[in-house]
């Protein structure tokens, strides 16, 4: 609901001043194929990588933010938690990383051009390829973030509610061998479902990976 109206007043506007510009015999400035010829390549490259860090810092900030809010709220209960729960901490660190090295591969594509060849048509498929390639990549590094950070924060508190997801029972047990065994499966079982959202950023460095690996360098023929 809190995105519903800054975008119901957003189509109402784009309604609005097309409706105008069509009943005055202008409605040819809504000429989406000129808009993308006359946009510089390298603006279309440089947005990409821009979205791409900066999607990706965001959704890692944004679980950080879920998870440690939740460690130190969590850990006023119960001290113990604190360091066993900042795996969920590295994995959100690690979906920046990816958003840094792929705006490293995607930069490593600008070179210098002469203004008359930049709008020839590898340029125009380079810079299209590192726009959509850069939002791919940042959009599931947003998303691999607030997955990861809403999991570890479930996890955190789980574990300062009940001492015995992580740690053995007061219980006594006969079979040690067989407890241990027992948490590890817990723990383990504990951790599969971040690792399956951490990996949600693999798809898409992997899919921005395949996308700039067909374009050119600018200026290379």
């Amino acid at each position: 609901m809190g995105l519903a109206y800054p975008a119901g007043v957003a189509t109402a506007s784009f309604l609005v001043v097309g409706s105008y510009l069509l009943f005055h015999g202008e409605g040819e400035v809504f000429n989406v194929g000129q808009f993308l010829e006359s946009v510089s390549p390298y603006a279309w490259a440089n947005i990409g990588i821009a979205l791409c860090i900066g999607l990706s810092v965001a959704g890692a900030a944004w679980g950080i933010f879920l998870t440690g809010s939740s460690i130190v709220g969590g850990g006023v209960k119960a001290p113990r938690i604190r360091t066993k729960n900042l795996i969920s901490i590295i994995f959100c660190e690690v979906v920046a990383i990816y958003g840094v090295i792929m705006a490293i591969v995607f930069s490593a594509k600008l070179n210098y051009v002469d203004s008359d060849a930049i709008f020839s048509s590898s340029s125009y498929y380079t810079g299209y390829a590192l726009f959509w390639g850069g939002i791919t990549v940042g959009v599931c590094n947003l998303i691999c973030g607030i997955s990861v950070g809403i999991n570890g924060s479930g996890a955190a508190l789980a574990d300062a509610a009940d001492p015995t997801l992580f740690v053995p029972s007061q219980n006594p047990v006969v079979d040690e061998g067989l407890e241990t065994n027992r948490l590890a499966n817990r723990f383990v079982k504990m951790l599969v479902v971040e690792i399956f959202s951490s990996v949600l950023g693999l798809f898409g460095l992997i899919i921005g990976l395949l996308v700039s690996g067909k374009a050119l360098d600018f200026g290379a023929e």
